[in-house]
């Protein structure tokens, strides 16, 4: 069951990847986040800013994070933990997504999809749906979460550490 927390304002990028680098690190392997938006909504840039945190906080080497756009899903190993980041824009049906082994990363990955409505129903019921929006000056940023209550205290905690 969904619960929607208050939505949240970007006033910039950067406060986007404020938000972004302070959940990082409190996830773990099952957790989903649902990207959701028009394009140009800050997606990509949100999921690039929460990849390189993760990275940096495992140690891990820092690496380029390009849009998945045309290769679909970009795999991430940070010597702890698994990160996969799809684009689901090109796929027509929800057989395609059982295809790259999303189904099974969802269980066993930190897991970032764009374009989550692709999924139809092996959209996992405990994600949290982040919808990105356009503010009311081309910088800004409104973000609507959507989750269970399993994700209140990260929620509530990468808000205060991002000052948001």
């Amino acid at each position: 069951m969904s619960a929607r927390f208050s939505r949240l304002h970007f006033a910039s990028p950067e406060a986007t990847a404020r938000f972004a680098k302070a959940l990082a690190p409190l996830l773990v392997p099952g957790d989903v986040l649902l990207l959701d938006g028009p394009i140009g909504s800050g997606k990509t840039h949100f999921a690039r800013a929460l990849i390189q945190a993760r990275l940096a906080f495992d140690g891990a080497p820092e690496e380029d994070v390009p849009s998945p756009t045309f290769t679909l899903v970009q795999a991430y190993e940070t010597g702890k933990v698994g990160l996969w980041h799809a684009d689901l824009y090109r796929l027509t049906h929800p057989d395609e997504v059982e295809e790259l082994g999303l189904a099974q990363a969802f269980d066993d990955e930190i897991c970032l999809v764009e374009w989550p409505d692709r999924l139809g129903a092996l959209a996992p019921d405990d994600a949290l749906t982040l919808t990105f929006e356009q503010g009311d000056e081309p910088e800004t940023r409104n973000v609507a979460l959507e989750a269970g209550p399993r994700w209140a205290d990260k929620i509530t905690a990468a808000r205060a550490h991002a000052d948001v």
